[in-house]
């Protein structure tokens, strides 16, 4: 079996294609189902954020897990195969390892060095885990996956290079109030856009209580907003929230309200951040100029724009909003577009370019120097564990032997005492076991080295072991999907 990953990211898709494809959170584990249930693979694991979905499997056949993946996505998706096959990427083996490192530190991201995409690895591998579709590759690849990040961001100044997109996408909104005022955008991440200042004192309403929008709540109330209003479908999940985020931040007005305020909620905010599992839109063009209208009703004036972050995908905020007056949307493709502009800056930076701009770079190589590393010591630990069954197989074998033999001993000299017949057994089980030592803890050494896979299968043909005891074994040590099903 070998570790195969198809997806499309904001890398390889334009948001139009990914938000046609996002996946709602009911439909994953179906997808984990189904692609379990074809005939290429024996584990699997889907990674499905805002701007990327990418479909892990451990296969027998590359091409057919190829042909059979892109289909799964394809149909769980709702978007038809001959659509979304130019936009998809593949990688197979340790460069499937490499692209799950890279994500994981933030290298992959729409903006640089973000952390937030080892919670939503996180909740990948718990979710493979509780539908018994990842095995012992995905389980190891994963948790290892986490480490690795958790590793980049403690070692090195990534964070000092990314942020979370709720940051890029307040920092967005900033920028253009700094364009609004002065004639001219501060760039992201240049140290002229003050969040803070742009956020002190103004009315936020946060629609949803998820992860992300949890996290846009609580930059938002450090920032210094001064009322803070969190509308959810589930009022109680809302109320958890504003209730810690009150405790926390002094000075901060914070409630709850139920999606159906949601119309009243905005026309009393200055800014508003999206972030649901709707498959609909949740607020329309129409919505916002009533709550405009109804907000110049009430204090006489129009002057103060509403500022929109919408970071949902598939988007909840009427792409028309761009077209409201008075109104500035910030969306995914906007974020898309402004961290193409930032990465392209920083590529063309020359050797004369501000301190911090160097920093990033080294800072990003610096962490590109450790998923090489850890690609390359989770291979082989990977080959070193493909020996382990045949191993135990070997070792299982020559304990049989030996019990045959000191039962055919007993049988043959009745009047050992029991002193002499445990000395002979000892004696007969030391043999054994130094004999076997040295191959086995070598062949162990020889399997953790590129194109080491072909030991276990020199040791089954040398001993003629048993390719069902050696499967029985690997079962029982991954906790193979396959056996779980059975």
């Amino acid at each position: 079996m070998s570790l195969l990953v198809v997806g499309l990211s904001h890398r390889s898709a334009p948001v139009s294609v990914l938000e046609r494809a996002a996946l709602a959170p009911e439909a994953r584990g179906k997808l984990l189902q189904d692609t379990l249930a074809a005939e290429p693979a024996g584990e699997a694991a889907v990674l499905s954020t805002c701007n990327r979905i990418e479909l892990y499997a451990d296969v027998d056949k590359f091409h057919a897990g190829v042909a059979e993946l892109s289909t799964q996505l394809g149909v769980h998706c709702g978007v038809a195969l001959e659509e979304l096959t130019p936009y998809l990427y593949v990688h197979y083996e340790d460069r499937a390892v490499h692209h799950l490192f890279s994500v994981a530190c933030g290298l992959d991201s729409m903006v640089v060095g973000e952390g937030q995409i080892l919670g939503q690895i996180k909740d990948a591998l718990a979710l493979g885990q509780e539908l018994h579709t990842a095995g012992r590759l995905l389980n190891d690849l994963f948790q290892q996956a986490l480490r690795v990040g958790k590793r980049a961001h403690s070692e090195t100044g990534i964070d000092r290079a990314g942020q979370s997109l709720v940051s890029f996408g307040l920092e967005q909104l900033a920028a253009g109030e700094g364009s609004a005022a002065d004639g001219g955008t501060p760039a992201p991440g240049s140290g002229a856009v003050d969040t803070a200042a742009w956020a002190r004192g103004r009315r936020a309403l946060v629609i949803g209580a998820g992860s992300m929008s949890s996290l846009a709540a609580t930059t938002l109330a450090r920032a210094g907003v001064a009322e803070l209003t969190v509308a959810n479908r589930t009022v109680e999940r809302a109320e958890r929230l504003t209730a810690v985020l009150a405790e926390q931040s002094e000075g901060l007005a914070a409630r709850a309200v139920p999606m159906g305020e949601v119309a009243g909620e905005l026309a009393r905010a200055d800014v508003v951040v999206s972030c649901t599992g709707s498959t609909g839109l949740v607020l329309t063009a129409d919505d916002l100029r009533t709550a405009l209208a109804a907000r110049q009703a009430r204090t006489g004036s129009g002057a103060h724009r509403l500022d929109l972050l919408d970071l949902a995908m598939p988007r909840d905020i009427d792409a028309a909003a761009h077209r409201v007056g008075g109104v500035r949307l910030v969306d995914i493709e906007t974020l898309a577009e402004a961290a193409a502009t930032a990465a392209e800056a920083e590529s063309s930076a020359s050797a004369g370019a501000p301190a911090a701009v160097g920093s990033m770079a080294a800072d990003v190589e610096q962490v590109r120097t450790i998923v090489s590393e850890e690609v390359a010591a989770f291979g082989a630990a990977q080959r070193a564990a493909h020996i382990t069954p045949t191993v135990v197989a070997l070792r299982t074998m020559a304990a049989d032997v030996v019990a045959s033999e000191i039962a055919r001993l007993d049988g043959r000299l009745p009047d050992l005492d029991d002193k002499e017949r445990a000395e002979i057994k000892q004696t007969v089980r030391r043999v054994v076991d130094k004999l076997l030592h040295a191959p086995t803890v070598r062949v162990k050494q020889l399997a953790g080295e590129p194109g080491g896979a072909g030991y276990a299968d020199a040791l089954r043909e040398l001993f003629d072991l048993d390719p069902k005891a050696v499967a029985a074994v690997s079962r029982a040590d991954s906790g193979d999907p396959q056996r779980e099903r059975a």
